[in-house]
């Protein structure tokens, strides 16, 4: 028997810190308790004083490139900088190549991460404006939702027939997760751009291209369309101040058919940073003022936001060094994504209850996920331990995507994950993952 025994731990759950214990044994959380004793000489004991033991981390949007992208990343490669970052769940998006849009294809990529992923996985469905029988054969007690591109997207994904939207709407039970950019403003922006600077975009015009009207013309439709539809809607990465008024905090997280995420970047950049990153922080959505950044936060903190995810998306750093118009929009965060957001709460900007929540906690009950989330007895033991006061420095030896640069190198971070546990097993420890890929199938009470 695997027995792994936390003490002293600051232990951050639904919305209490509380010092204490936790008793691991094989892949459960057996017991929680002021203090707990060994109960054999074989149990490893993992003194945690002055450290927050956090639930693991669900990122509920990742793309990790396999099958089909592999140069930039594959699902080995960024799971393994997802544990080191404390995330030990995610949910990884359809636009691999092939697109994940039949169910035989989606099949293959849940078979290549059960040999080879080292958090906990789920894949979700892509829909386009012709798959809707094979959507409907999706099971929902192991697929997370159905992802649609309402805004440009690779091969066949961008779903733009009105017609096809509300049919998928109106027939699927899956929890439909929609990237909105309105396709005809961003096409007539970026001809304005072209005819003023040619070939030669600077990219602080992104923004401007991809701007927040066409964010909130194909957010509002979409919420108006699962209004009509009674669909579960889930928004991903929102970017704009004008969008925030789209959202309510007026009713509980379970009770709410429609459900909103923002992603790091929108939390921590904001168009000034165009002029030092350049491409390396060329996102889409893209990253908007300084005015959206607040009023994305206001949102987080007063419920109107549900969950805080990266968008991880890594491109080769040949890729991004191209001029703005071929250089693809994207980039890896789910190795800093924690710490980002510790390092928010030592700014006063968030509390750690509320972090945890938003990263642990709500993708959990969004997407309905059993046995994970939370710190308790009998879910599995997908934990994380952070030390708010181990500074490290971000640079290239220690990254692990397999991209190999990050937007927040050379940054200091003040909080380290020391520790993160996957189904009860210690996988990583101070910058090394121990080689054993043993995420498992995410499922769903559903």
């Amino acid at each position: 028997m695997n027995t792994v025994l936390i003490k002293n731990a600051k232990i951050v759950n639904e919305g209490t810190i509380f010092e204490g214990d936790v008793l691991i044994e094989n892949e459960f959380i057996v017991e929680i308790a002021e203090s707990i004793s060994p109960k054999s000489s074989s149990c490893k004991i993992i003194d945690a004083e002055g450290s927050y033991l956090i639930p693991g981390a669900i990122d509920d949007q990742v793309h990790f490139r396999e099958p089909g992208l592999t140069h930039k990343g594959d699902i080995a490669s960024e799971s393994r900088a997802a544990v080191a970052g404390g995330i030990t769940s995610f949910i990884e998006q359809p636009n691999t190549v092939p697109n994940a849009i039949t169910q035989e294809i989606l099949e293959e990529k849940y078979q290549i991460a059960s040999k080879t992923s080292y958090a906990n996985y789920s894949f979700m469905m892509g829909g386009t404006n012709d798959n809707l029988e094979e959507i409907l054969k999706t099971n929902p007690k192991n697929v997370a939702g159905l992802k649609l591109f309402l805004g440009s997207s690779t091969g066949n994904m961008l779903v733009d027939n009105d017609e096809a939207l509300e049919k998928i709407f109106s027939s699927t039970k899956l929890l439909i997760a929609v990237h909105c950019e309105d396709e005809g403003t961003i096409k007539a922006n970026l001809e304005r751009y072209k005819l003023q600077f040619g070939e030669d975009i600077p990219v602080e015009c992104h923004p401007l291209i991809r701007s927040a009207e066409a964010c909130y013309l194909s957010s509002s439709k979409a919420i108006a369309l699962a209004k009509k539809t009674g669909a579960r809607l889930h928004v991903f990465h929102l970017s704009t101040a004008k969008e925030m008024e789209l959202f309510t905090n007026k009713i509980p997280l379970e009770e709410k058919q429609i459900t909103a995420e923002v992603c790091i970047h929108h939390l921590w950049f904001s168009d000034e940073d165009y002029k030092t990153k350049g491409n390396l922080i060329k996102w889409n959505p893209a990253i908007k003022t300084a005015e959206d950044r607040t009023a994305l936060w206001e949102a987080l903190l007063d419920d109107r936001i549900d969950v805080i995810a990266t968008d991880h998306a890594p491109h080769t750093l040949e890729e991004k060094k191209q001029t703005y118009l071929k250089a693809p929009s994207g980039g890896p965060l789910v190795q800093h994504a924690v710490v980002a957001m510790f390092e928010a709460n030592h700014q006063g900007k968030i509390s750690v209850e509320k972090i945890v929540e938003k990263m642990c906690h709500n993708p959990a009950k969004i997407f309905k996920i059993e046995k994970r989330g939370f710190i308790k007895e009998g879910f599995y033991a997908d934990l994380a331990i952070v030390n708010p006061s181990l500074p490290w420095n971000v640079k290239k030896e220690n990254i692990l995507a397999k991209c190999g640069w990050s937007p927040f190198e050379g940054y200091n971070f003040k909080s380290r994950i020391t520790h993160t546990f996957v189904n009860g097993e210690l996988v990583y420890q101070n910058f090394k993952v121990k080689d054993i890929p043993l995420g498992k199938r995410l499922l769903f009470y559903r």
